[in-house]
């Protein structure tokens, strides 16, 4: 049926769409990491500087110098944070550019249903998935990243600059919203299969461009 081929061919495109996302967030992820080490790094200074009594030691000669370092340290804690806040803008992109290409494939889908053959949208063999199989999994896809976004969006939005320990946590913190096996069950073993499927024609579909770039 013309319907179920345009629709396969519109949900297979997705697939690549959603592997070089994947990427391209992995990639955002990794840069993160070193930036909330640092961010702990910073609030254990903040810290040991706390315990410091210059009054007592021989630095007391220079005014003015812890509050000084303070500063200092605060405005190094503002620099990673709207770093972070830059990657964050990045995997926004990438969160709404998966939202739009599942949206699409089941907009195409709506569509096509009243001439949709159920036996043929629920058909899978051996070596391929059904198309309702291909549709589930692109909405599991969305419901992840969007909720992987919401959860470190909020996680950095609660960081306070002046809150040592909060920050002495903030990797560990950043860390345990990690989800490697959700996110393997839903993106890995399935796209690889599917983007790099042949396919005839008008269904093939290069990588897409990067969709964020990173200083």
């Amino acid at each position: 049926q013309p319907g179920t081929m345009s629709l396969q061919g519109a949900v297979r495109r997705s697939f690549v769409a959603l592997r070089d996302q994947r990427a391209a967030w992995r990639s955002v992820l990794e840069e993160c990491d070193p930036l909330m080490e640092s961010l702990g790094n910073l609030g254990e200074q903040m810290n040991a500087l706390s315990r410091v009594r210059v009054s007592d030691t021989p630095l007391r000669a220079f005014p003015d110098l812890q509050e000084r370092l303070q500063f200092q340290l605060l405005q190094a804690v503002d620099l990673l944070l709207q770093r972070l806040r830059d990657r964050m803008s990045c995997l926004q992109s990438i969160r709404d550019s998966v939202g739009g290409h599942v949206s699409a494939a089941l907009q195409l889908y709506q569509d096509s249903a009243d001439g949709l053959d159920v036996a043929v949208a629920t058909q899978r063999s051996s070596v391929a998935p059904s198309l309702a199989d291909m549709l589930e999994w692109l909405q599991d896809a969305e419901r992840f990243y969007r909720r992987q976004f919401l959860q470190r969006k909020t996680l950095l939005l609660t960081l306070r600059r002046d809150d040592r320990a909060q920050l002495e946590g903030a990797a560990k913190a950043w860390r345990s919203l990690d989800s490697p096996d959700a996110e393997q069950q839903i993106t890995g073993e399935v796209i690889t299969h599917l983007s790099h499927e042949p396919m005839a024609g008008r269904y093939y579909i290069k990588s897409a461009s990067p969709i964020c770039e990173m200083d």
